[in-house]
């Protein structure tokens, strides 16, 4: 099933394979113990990319992302499964692991974003909206993160959302 959040100059970068055309893939981890949101790209240098403007963060701006070794399966765009994304990363570092800690010991959960940007068009990235998920599971070792990506539970949330009670809807009191 094709994804229809890519851009038609992604689609066709993906499709025909231009000449010195470059996909980055990036991610944004955001937790509201971090001190910063941590945006890295998958690429041997940092890149500088313009955020969406509707994104959570610095809506808009001219971010940095740094230059950072890892591996993302993405999600299968299935009507089918919830999608899971998983994100594998080799020497994490001390920094990332400063930060993973303070999230372990936090109720709330980690936001990650998975934005694609085209070397010729960094202005904006080409999946509109970015991929949003949350950390669902984190596995740590000295040398590899293996972190695995979803959906918020939407199976175990209450429907409707609202409580329609008499105090403050006493119209439903016959």
């Amino acid at each position: 099933m094709p994804d229809s959040t890519l851009s038609q100059a992604l689609r066709e970068a993906y499709a025909s394979v231009p000449e010195g055309e470059v996909v980055f893939h990036t991610l944004e981890l955001w937790h509201p113990d971090f001190t910063a949101p941590v945006r890295v790209v998958r690429d041997f240098q940092d890149l500088q990319a313009r955020l969406e403007p509707a994104a959570p963060r610095q809506p808009g701006a001219l971010v940095d992302f740094v230059a950072f070794a890892f591996d993302a399966a993405l999600p299968e765009v299935s009507p089918d499964a919830s999608p899971t994304l998983t994100l594998e990363m080799d020497n994490a570092g001390p920094e990332l692991m400063t930060q993973i800690e303070r999230a372990a010991i936090s109720t709330q959960p980690v936001e990650v974003i998975y934005r694609q940007y085209l070397a010729s068009d960094l202005e904006a990235p080409q999946n509109d909206p970015p991929l949003t998920l949350q950390v669902l599971s984190i596995r740590a070792t000295p040398l590899r993160v293996t972190v695995r990506c979803g959906f918020a539970d939407l199976a175990n949330r209450r429907f409707p959302a609202r409580s329609y009670t008499a105090a403050e809807f006493p119209g439903l009191i016959a």
